[in-house]
């Protein structure tokens, strides 16, 4: 059968971990939300935007290999390692942004990637998602034999022991899901909950700051319900190499404007080089405190994402 992808079940943000026999808790990767669909005849790979993803990560085509079923839908995330071993954003984005195809196995070799399966929800031809979580698990571990490459997630049915682990090892967090949950295609409930070891949140550019010529800081800003464009803080550290700065640079060219893109004044920023709000990038912080700019900000990625759907809250 022909497939039409879906939009992936999510999770609902939490403070608290929830406890008892009917929650187990998954390490949470700071990777890229990917469906896999095998409908017998061909593999094919989706992001949670519907965005094809198939070409981006050849070396999942061989996922028929491991596998007896004749058509399944698994839902997992893609990861890619930093140096130190730890999942990246950062890194994985190198993936999922190139836009020409022919460079794609070249940048493989350098940036391996790794899938991490979490669940299924079609299998032999049946939609399985009404079924509850413990029996999809079940059928998940009958329906492949991981290799170095596809995995399966663990499950660990403390959800605060594992949360610690998280935070020792400066990951993204955990997710907590009910085992007697179903996963409601384009959804999303407290049935499964994401506990976030550090806070993150997509952002538009709406200026910067330069020092000997090259960009050193970012302006960011989001917008409220009726598109006013909000300055929420700049950031000038993360992840990105002073290479990846230099391109910036000059990237931002044709997106320079004489026009002040927020509608209240940066803090403490007189010589600002405004931009047309239109590049969106991945941020991770610590605090923002109701009325104030965000603490400790650091750049993770650049994104694709639609500007004037980056809201406050």
């Amino acid at each position: 059968m022909k497939f039409k992808p879906i939009i992936p079940f999510e999770p609902v943000s939490s403070e608290d971990i929830p406890k008892g026999s009917e929650w187990i808790s998954q390490i949470k990767w700071d990777g890229v939300r990917v469906l896999t669909y095998v409908d017998g005849h061909e593999i094919m790979l989706f992001n949670r935007k519907l965005n094809e993803r198939t070409f981006h990560y050849p070396e999942l085509k061989n996922i028929t290999s491991l596998t007896s079923a004749k058509s399944v839908i698994f839902d997992g995330e893609v990861i890619a390692l930093d140096k130190e071993g730890k999942p990246s954003f950062h890194e994985v984005m190198k993936r999922d942004g190139i836009r020409r195809m022919d460079r794609v196995n070249d940048i493989a070799k350098d940036v391996p990637i790794y899938y991490m399966i979490f669940d299924i929800i079609f299998l032999n031809d049946e939609w399985i998602n009404e079924y509850s979580l413990k029996d999809r698990l079940n059928l998940l571990l009958n329906s492949i034999d991981p290799n170095e490459h596809i995995q399966i997630v663990p499950s660990n049915s403390d959800g605060p022991s594992l949360y610690e682990v998280a935070k020792q090892h400066d990951l993204e967090g955990i997710i907590s899901k009910n085992l007697s949950s179903r996963y409601i295609i384009n959804g999303k409930n407290a049935d499964w909950r994401k506990i976030k070891n550090y806070k993150d949140l997509i952002a538009v550019i709406g200026g910067v700051t330069y020092r000997n010529g090259v960009v050193n800081s970012m302006l960011l800003g989001l917008y409220d319900n009726k598109n006013q464009f909000w300055y929420i803080g700049n950031v000038g550290t993360g992840k990105l190499t002073r290479a990846e700065w230099q391109e910036f640079t000059k990237g931002i060219e044709p997106f320079k404007t004489d026009n002040k893109p927020f509608i209240n004044k940066p803090e403490r920023l007189n010589k600002a080089q405004w931009l047309q709000p239109l590049i969106t990038v991945k941020v991770q912080y610590m605090e923002w405190p109701k009325g104030h700019s965000l603490r400790q900000p650091s750049i993770q990625s650049f994104v694709s994402a639609d500007p004037k759907m980056c809201k406050l809250n």
